[in-house]
């Protein structure tokens, strides 16, 4: 059986009885330190140029990443050539501290020391692998002989620090495999590195707890993470980070917990990017914190840039799904969510805290816009249609508008068999209720009496015509027109009209509904003369109705 649940083990969590995380919350963001520039980079099919480290070193500056891991400068030449190029010329902004990486191997820790040769502050970031499996299958040693490889390693940082007093050095140890790591070796491997480096509340040192590969529920991660919290010796001396990775989909989750949990720095890339299924994404974590009222300390006001950025130097696509920055993620195709997003922008003031349905954030926050929270498909309603309208053409189409209009943009969208542009729907729109009869080419109005006379003359599929009517005001008395002209009897069951802009050229839109009989007939017109615009709105929606009664008859016979 190739499919087989068997050959696994679950994983046993810590019989932990007197956990504080759940009752925590966040009320402040964490460190963010971003590894785009080794975590990410490794884990590319072709690793960055020195060009693109430098594009991508850039955007996390402006950003506001202050620390930035940006290499592993002891296992490639290109890494070494970018530290050495980002110091000597002068490139690193004098508060934001880069980051690189080494085993603990001697060698490579000498090799690291050079390629940071003249930076004003930098964290070196030491591991050794410590999990069972990797010290029975790939290291082949004991406990000890694993403490032994961090202590020594921690030994020779410390050495080769003192030879560079004009540095300000931040020592980091990571147990590589920690996620897979028994708690109690975690503590006791991290606490031999501490007494090695003597940390002090004003120049602590940072131990990063990686889920290496994700091996449980984040809630067993939290767990495993406040009981180092509670553990360590030095306690206030040491700055508890995490690195999650994301291959059961829940990194964010599990550094969010883990924050909780007594975590104060968080490593991650900046779309998730990483080995296997991704890193922890810190645009989602920092904008789940923003949606919570939590400032983030990182600027993601233009996600765009982010985006393409991050796609320019990966190579990687983003998903238009992806939280926060996807295409679609501020996008609404369903009727019911449509219209519920409409009605809420509608009462939304610019001081109120933010409250609309199905978006968490204001997409404009990110440098979306309102355009873009709303698109049309065959799924969608008239709330989503009126929306779009409004929002590109300044059209405010009353309920019974909406309803019609709908009706005829949901056959567009079925017949295409896609998502209708906006100006494919302005067009149906126009179409159905705007250009479907003649024009009226002129009117008087003449008081008489206490009426109004008004003589007008129109377009008609027989040529052009003069008609008369009189009325209580210049539409009735052109409906009197019209029917006196067409021998029927129409009824006006709805009428709105508002401005198109403001000042004294803009435009006035009319909407008219006729009612004859069974059918129903609505017109819309667009004109700077008011009176003009009513009128032709009230023609438009006469011929519509004309046109129902033809097609009820044509099916009767």
């Amino acid at each position: 059986m190739a499919f087989d649940h068997t050959k696994y083990s679950p994983y046993h969590p810590i019989n932990k009885t007197d956990r504080r995380w759940p009752n925590a919350t966040i009320e402040h963001s964490p460190i963010w330190c971003s590894v785009d520039l080794r975590d990410g980079n490794q884990a590319l099919i072709d690793p960055m140029t020195v060009e693109q480290k430098d594009q991508l070193f850039s955007l996390l500056v402006e950003v506001g990443f202050k620390e930035i891991e940006v290499g592993f400068p002891a296992a490639s030449q290109t890494d070494f050539d970018f530290v050495r190029g980002l110091i000597e010329q002068n490139k690193i902004p004098d508060d934001v501290t880069i980051q690189v990486l080494t085993q603990a191997r001697s060698d490579l820790i000498e090799r690291t020391f050079e390629s940071l040769k003249g930076v004003k502050q930098a964290v070196v970031h030491l591991y050794n692998s410590t999990s069972p499996t990797q010290r029975e299958k790939v290291f082949k040693l004991d406990k000890q002989g694993i403490v032994k490889i961090a202590v020594n390693g921690a030994n020779t940082v410390k050495s080769l620090a003192a030879n560079y007093p004009e540095t300000n050095w931040t020592f980091q140890y990571s147990p590589e495999s920690f996620s897979a790591t028994e708690p109690e070796f975690a503590v006791e491997i991290c606490n031999a590195v501490l007494a090695a480096w003597q940390p002090t509340p004003e120049q602590p040192a940072i131990i990063n707890l990686p889920s290496t590969v994700e091996m449980t529920t984040p809630n067993v991660f939290a767990d495993q993470i406040e009981y180092m919290h509670e553990n360590f010796a030095y306690r206030d001396s040491v700055i508890l980070s995490v690195h999650t990775h994301n291959d059961r989909g829940c990194a964010v989750a599990a550094a969010e917990l883990a924050v909780l949990a007594g975590a104060q720095r968080v490593e991650g890339t900046l779309l998730g990017n990483g080995e296997r299924t991704g890193n922890m994404d810190i645009v989602t974590m920092a904008m789940n914190l923003y949606s919570q009222g939590i400032d983030p300390t990182l600027d993601l006001s233009g996600v765009s840039k982010i985006v393409q950025t991050v796609q320019e130097c990966t190579q990687l696509p983003v998903h238009p799904r992806h939280p926060y920055v996807g295409e679609l993620v501020y996008t609404a195709f369903s009727g019911s969510h449509q219209d519920a997003i409409k009605k809420c922008l509608q009462v939304q003031t610019e001081n109120d805290h933010w409250d609309v349905a199905y978006l968490p954030i204001d997409p404009t926050d990110v440098g979306r816009s309102y355009q873009e929270v709303v698109r049309i498909n065959s799924q969608s309603g008239k709330g989503g249609v009126a929306f779009v309208l409004e929002q590109s053409y300044g059209l405010k189409l009353p309920r019974w508008m909406q309803i019609a209009l709908s009706k005829v943009v949901q056959q567009k969208a079925e017949g295409i068999g896609k998502e209708v542009s906006v100006d494919e729907i302005y067009s149906v729109f126009a179409e159905t209720f705007v250009h479907n009869a003649g024009k009226i080419l002129s009117y008087d109005i003449h008081q008489q009496h206490d009426k109004q006379r008004l003589d007008a003359t129109i377009e008609t599929p027989n040529g052009v015509t003069t008609i008369v009517g009189i009325g209580n005001g210049p539409l009735e008395a052109f409906l009197n027109a019209l029917m006196a002209h067409d021998s029927v009897s129409y009824e006006i069951s709805d009428y709105q009209e508002h401005a198109i802009g403001a000042g004294s050229k803009a435009d006035a839109a009319a909407y008219i509904a006729i009612k004859y009989d069974d059918s129903n007939g609505y017109g819309v017109a667009i004109q700077q003369d008011s009176v003009l615009a009513s009128l032709q709105a009230c023609y438009n929606a006469v011929v519509q109705v004309k046109q129902a009664q033809d097609g009820q008859q044509l099916q009767a016979s």
